[in-house]
């Protein structure tokens, strides 16, 4: 597939070029999903520091990040845990963004200052994501009013992964919006990466949990999703999804974060 990418931007100060796709041209970018987990006692202290430095250290070395979350719930030390997304047109730029920016005196200097009494991140993880096909433009933004952000990760039964996409594709993106969700994100794993033949992750986002649990109820009951399901089902010969595939995180846009 063809893909076009405007350039909008060269920064002096780290020698990297940043772009983005236009509208209409298809989403060719990378997109890194990193989770970090805080040290005991120091999820404020880690996000402090992305509030007061990191941030803007990120902006100054031409690093684009899309937003900021932070789970909801405190099962698993969601409540001490950030994720984030950053978008790269290429492996090659990110590669060498992270080599500028970790050699920044600046951020050597508040990294060191930050954890004078204790590292503030325990674990981190990273996925690298590729936008899909039907994905919605992904960008940074801000809404009107506030919103919760649900990150769903579904890992297909072998072979099958085609399938589910074409779902969402053809009937799964068109309900979620009838039933008042808005869908802000789909990817796969990128090429390589674990999960890269089997798993789809997208971020939807709600007016409140409230609200997303009376738009799943509507959007399971209603008979266009029932029909579509059960060809597709019959079509593949059984569950798009393994047992227990379907993951489901809500998510609170971090004070910081770009996208709110």
């Amino acid at each position: 597939m063809k893909t076009i990418h405007r350039v909008f931007s060269a920064l002096a100060v780290s020698g990297l070029v940043m772009a983005v796709a236009p509208s209409g041209a298809a989403d060719a970018r990378l997109y890194e999903m990193r989770t970090y987990h805080a040290a005991p006692g120091k999820a404020e202290a880690m996000q402090a520091r992305f509030r007061d430095h990191a941030c803007r250290l990120l902006k100054k070395h031409g690093m684009e990040a899309i937003g900021f979350w932070v789970p909801m719930e405190d099962k698993d030390g969601g409540k001490d845990t950030l994720m984030w997304v950053l978008a790269w047109p290429d492996r090659e730029t990110r590669e060498k963004a992270w080599e500028v920016f970790k050699a920044d005196a600046e951020w050597q200097a508040v990294f060191k200052e930050s954890e004078k009494d204790g590292k503030l991140v325990e674990k981190a993880e990273i996925r690298f994501l590729r936008a899909t096909d039907f994905s919605p433009a992904i960008r940074a933004g801000a809404s009107s009013s506030p919103r919760v952000f649900e990150l769903r990760t579904y890992a297909a039964e072998a072979g099958r992964l085609g399938a589910l996409l074409a779902r969402f594709r053809d009937h799964t993106l068109k309900l979620f919006e009838k039933h008042g969700m808005t869908n802000w994100a789909y990817w796969t794993v990128a090429d390589g990466e674990e999960g890269a033949d089997d798993t789809l992750v997208y971020m939807l986002a709600h007016a409140s949990r409230d609200a997303a649990k009376a738009s799943f109820d509507a959007f399971r009951a209603d008979p266009a999703w029932q029909a579509a399901k059960k060809a597709s089902e019959e079509k593949a010969g059984g569950s798009l999804t393994v047992k227990d595939g379907v993951k489901s995180v809500f998510m609170a846009p971090a004070d910081f974060s770009p996208t709110r």
